[in-house]
């Protein structure tokens, strides 16, 4: 889907005119992406008459080919709205945040996000979306086995156990099939032994063999899947949508999700409650974050014009309006504050996300071999939990591949 959305002048009577990509967050018609970026476009318009905003919406599946697919043909657009930002801002393209953004509007910018959006100690990817996950469970199977959310993984297994006994069809859905595995595999890591060690350390270097994180492959092969507590389909084969699927039919016991599951789950009358992922001795160190990006490219200048748009689509109004439309976290410290302390119905449901944001941890999108590494994770780790497998074998291939990828890029 595409459309191309703008006020009504023509633009040759416009001084300027920008172009935005924009990903569409809707799943119909009716609430598709092009009606919220038409109202912001129509109404920053109205109060900057020499000014046009001129924006594509693309679904997920295009979005990102078709602005690489601009860039590469020398039509970059002024902003693009998508999933990754790292391979522009290495090649040079993207203005920093901080050439386009007010001191005020960088400033809101929650600031894990912010420094997600780093490469080299500078911010080129503005966040513009933001969900984490949390741990749901089925109220209706767990009252039926006589048990309360896990808050260690021994309590999680000992929960599983039961929901089994009682012919629970996936006791724990664990999805690490192609499709989404690396933030599957990334909740876990940061739930390991001493705070887990995630994908990289603090600097930055990948620590995907890290003893913490075999261990948690180690725990999750013998204690779950090889008890036979992940249902019927191989981990390595079991994607998010189809784990989310059986969740919302009443076939899930606990799995990691995020906001849309709410949604999905509640259409089918589906009683769950949320708890934050446990941890090996108590709850994670982190959850684990997700967000989208905004960028500015540099090819048709305008820093001025994108950085009073931009000031315009970041301020707390705008962020909120976006941020409930599609039941996805605010980015800013001043929209978070007023969706903390909000009392719509909405706004309510996301707190238990909300409450995770501040302590998550995101992947490592600044890094340009993030894309090939987290390839390889989708490909691989379910080997690391199926019969026969080594957990070692299969992370220390993985870490392998990331260490080339990662001194590949750097040259």
């Amino acid at each position: 889907m595409t459309a191309v959305l703008g006020g009504c002048g023509s633009t040759g009577s416009s001084d300027v005119t920008l172009r935005l990509v924009a990903a569409d967050y809707g799943d119909s018609a009716a609430n598709s992406s092009e009606k919220y970026w038409k109202a912001l476009a129509e109404t920053y318009e109205s109060a900057h008459p020499g000014v046009q905003i001129e924006v594509s919406v693309y679904s997920w599946n295009d979005v990102d080919a078709k602005v690489k697919e601009m860039v590469d043909a020398g039509h970059a657009p002024d902003l693009a709205q998508i999933g990754a930002y790292a391979d522009y801002a290495a090649a040079g393209k993207l203005y920093p945040a901080s050439d386009v953004l007010s001191i005020r509007t960088q400033a809101d910018l929650l600031s894990q996000l912010s420094d997600a959006g780093q490469v080299k100690h500078t911010q080129y990817g503005i966040p513009f979306a933001a969900s984490t996950r949390v741990l749901f469970y089925n109220k209706t199977l767990f009252a039926k086995a006589g048990i309360t959310p896990p808050t260690t993984w021994d309590e999680l297994a000992a929960d599983a156990e039961a929901l089994k006994s009682k012919g629970v069809k996936y006791p724990y859905a664990l999805p690490l099939g192609p499709e989404e595995a690396q933030a599957e595999t990334m909740q876990w890591l940061l739930s390991g032994d001493n705070g887990g060690s995630g994908y990289t350390d603090d600097i930055g270097t990948y620590t995907i063999d890290s003893t913490q994180n075999v261990g948690t492959f180690t725990w999750l092969k013998d204690e779950l899947v090889g008890k036979g507590l992940t249902g019927p389909v191989a981990p390595g084969r079991l994607n998010r949508a189809t784990a989310f699927a059986a969740f919302a039919d009443g076939q899930v016991g606990m799995l990691n999700g995020h906001p849309t599951l709410m949604q999905q789950a509640a259409r089918k009358g589906v009683k769950f409650g949320m708890v934050p992922m446990p941890g090996r001795t108590g709850k994670a160190r982190a959850s684990m974050g997700v967000a989208d990006w905004m960028m500015a490219f540099k090819q048709n200048g305008h820093a001025d014009r994108i950085g009073d748009f931009l000031d315009f689509v970041y301020s707390e109004k705008n962020v909120l309006a976006f941020s409930r439309e599609y039941g996805l976290l605010p980015v800013t410290s001043s929209a978070s504050d007023t969706m903390s302390a909000s009392d719509k119905a909405t706004d309510k449901a996301l707190r238990p996300f909300l409450a995770q944001l501040p302590t998550s941890e995101l992947y490592p999108v600044g890094k340009t071999s993030w894309a090939a590494v987290s390839a390889s994770v989708k490909k691989d780790i379910g080997r690391a939990v199926a019969p026969g497998g080594s957990p070692s074998g299969v992370l220390t291939r993985l870490q392998t591949a990331a260490s080339s990828a990662d001194s590949s890029d750097a040259g």
